[in-house]
């Protein structure tokens, strides 16, 4: 059975911490054409507030597809950086990862954003590696280069609670 008649988007409830909300804004179905794996995307949001604060994807997929772009993708505007949001939206997404059946988790960054490696730390993130993205990679037209690899134990890092 392939990822794409397996997958079942698993709900967890609100997913809140003190004054930050993720809201589901979009589940996409994998995509064996492109290779895309099925992906959950979240806004995150002030607790019941409308604007944007940044976004996350959670990628539900265990295959090495994942091994540049990882299971997490997150961003932050500019204007709400320094408050730990990339962190702890992260973190607020292992309980459906784990509902998914993921307990491990890669998270990559560029390896010229300190902020983004500090956020992946703080999200319980171990260091692994660094690795070229190949020129054939759709993230190399992005501009992608370099990704530094995290590695996230989600069982430990639920019951650290």
């Amino acid at each position: 059975m392939t990822t794409e008649e397996r997958f079942r988007f698993r709900k967890v409830g609100r997913l809140l911490d003190g004054d930050l909300e993720l809201k589901l804004v979009e589940v996409t179905p994998a995509d064996p054409v492109t290779g895309y794996s099925p992906c959950c995307r979240f806004k995150m949001l002030r607790k019941g507030g409308s604007s944007a604060l940044g976004r996350i994807s959670l990628r539900i997929d265990s295959t090495l597809r994942l091994r540049y772009p990882g299971h997490i993708g997150f961003t932050v505007n500019e204007r709400s950086r320094g408050r730990r949001l990339a962190a702890r939206s992260c973190r607020l997404l292992y309980p459906l990862a784990q509902a998914h059946g993921l307990n491990k988790l890669w998270i990559t960054c560029e390896t010229t954003n300190a902020a983004s490696a500090r956020s992946c730390e703080l999200a319980g993130g171990k260091f692994i590696d660094v690795l070229a993205i190949p020129k054939a990679h759709a993230m190399y037209a992005f501009g992608f280069r370099r990704i530094r690899r995290y590695r996230v134990d989600v069982r430990r890092e639920l019951a650290r609670g």
